[in-house]
């Protein structure tokens, strides 16, 4: 019987634990952290991708080739945003790590508000901070959506020009890099639709999956937008409950101190009455 009593009493402070440790997780910030996570992994996988794709698209089917020498090219360019990319995958990886340690912070400081636990003023601080952070990433992800979005659109119009030719017979349509800005002025790289070159790169997948890669790309960008709005929530509601935390730890300070000056007032008329009586 004792057994049984010491097996159900050690169950209950089992659950009892478990309760305490998943009270204790900051689920605002755990979905914002997943999220940041998926949209940045979209937009970098994705990415890097379609880039690769539209090198082999611009050398394949354009008959474009590198510049030799340190000429910015681009090329070039498209190496630069890879390795941007690297940076950007790095950088927020450890960015919602430091996100959800806040976030376990503010929740711990917010559980043992009434315990042992001090809100310093650098925690407040710190939450202020990761504030203003995160709103500049927010605004930075929103152009980074806004650019990924011109080679959906760039792609957009050859794959519907690629359609075109399908179901209007005679269309002579062409496609001229210099109207994307990838080339300049004087250089012409055009392919139209009677050349071999555009027959080949509609019928390839190439052109498809690199489409499709930046779209996704695309939505991957605005997710992580997403994501920053809900982590300025949440950092904006754990700021607030720090504030008001911090003012009640005051509070029950200024309270302690008067009680205990009371009962020190008390404990010396009493000492004085005794005195005075014997």
């Amino acid at each position: 019987m004792e057994e049984n009593m010491e097996e159900g009493q050690t169950q209950k402070g089992c659950f009892e634990c478990c309760i305490k440790c998943l009270g204790g997780i900051p689920y605002a910030s755990l979905i914002a952290t997943i999220l940041l996570y998926a949209g940045v992994a979209l937009f970098c996988g994705c990415g890097h991708e379609a880039l690769s794709g539209t090198v082999n698209i611009l050398q394949t089917y354009f008959e474009m080739a590198r510049a030799p020498g340190d000429t910015i090219d681009v090329f070039t360019m498209i190496d630069i945003f890879k390795y941007v990319i690297y940076g950007v995958a790095a950088a927020f990886f450890v960015y919602g790590i430091l996100l959800m340690v806040e976030g376990f912070f503010t929740t711990g400081a917010i559980k043992d508000l009434y315990g042992d636990f001090k809100i310093t003023t650098c925690g407040r601080c710190v939450s202020a901070w990761f504030i203003m952070l995160t709103y500049i990433f927010m605004l930075a992800w929103l152009g980074v959506t806004a650019f990924t979005s011109l080679p959906v659109y760039m792609y957009f119009n050859m794959w519907t020009i690629c359609k075109n030719t399908t179901l209007v017979e005679g269309a002579n349509l062409c496609l001229d890099l210099r109207q994307f800005g990838i080339v300049t002025i004087g250089e012409e790289k055009k392919i139209c639709t009677m050349s071999e070159n555009f027959l080949r790169m509609c019928e390839s997948t190439e052109l498809n999956m690199t489409f499709h890669l930046f779209i996704v790309a695309l939505a991957g960008a605005g997710a992580a937008v997403i994501a920053m709005v809900h982590y300025l929530m949440v950092l904006s509601a754990n700021w607030a409950y720090v504030k008001d935390a911090c003012r009640m730890q005051k509070y029950e300070d200024i309270k302690s101190k008067e009680e205990q000056e009371l009962h020190d007032i008390h404990s010396t008329r009493s000492k004085e009455r005794l005195n005075a009586y014997t």
